[in-house]
């Protein structure tokens, strides 16, 4: 008589054990800029608030690309799924206020890009003192190095990114 009793709690304890897994809430956090939380699954539907790049939401449920999550100041709503990750980001004064790519979708994973803070610095002035001596010396005419200058020197503000991730259905935006 005794081992239907073994078994039994054996039994219960598993199951309670994969019962509280499986409902144990999932902490996301917003990677993104100014992200939106929204009234419906649906980057046209009302915004009911805006959130900063590293708040906790708890996820609720998922639609697709979508998650329905909750504030911790208990609002709920849905959130594009690029807009979030389970890994906390860092958080980094930014030297300007245009907020450019890393801002707007600086919670895209899965890239393997890694650049420390002097690449992305000498990225924002131009060529590099190594880069422009090694152009010198392999007789790179001046015309290419104007025209990567040039390149290089262009930024983007978040609304004309926004425009693009729009006109391209990318993203949030996407059908």
């Amino acid at each position: 008589m005794k081992r239907p009793l073994i078994l039994s709690s054996t039994l219960l304890f598993f199951l309670f054990v994969f019962l509280s897994i499986s409902f144990a809430a999932t902490t996301l956090y917003v990677t993104s800029e100014n992200a939106e939380l929204k009234s419906e699954s649906s980057s046209s539907s009302a915004t009911i608030v805006e959130l900063k790049r590293g708040s906790s939401l708890i996820l609720v449920t998922t639609e697709g690309r979508w998650y329905k999550v909750t504030t911790l100041m208990n609002e709920s709503g849905w959130i594009y799924r690029g807009k979030v990750s389970e890994e906390e980001p860092e958080i980094e004064e930014a030297e300007d206020d245009e907020g450019g790519l890393g801002g707007l979708l600086g919670g895209l994973s899965g890239s393997d890009i890694n650049a420390d803070a002097a690449d992305s610095s000498r990225s924002i002035r131009g060529l590099s003192p190594e880069a422009k001596e090694y152009a010198n010396t392999t007789g790179t005419p001046q015309q290419s190095q104007d025209a990567l200058d040039s390149v290089i020197s262009r930024t983007v503000n978040d609304a004309e990114i926004n425009q693009f991730l729009k006109e391209g259905k990318i993203g949030e935006y996407a059908d």
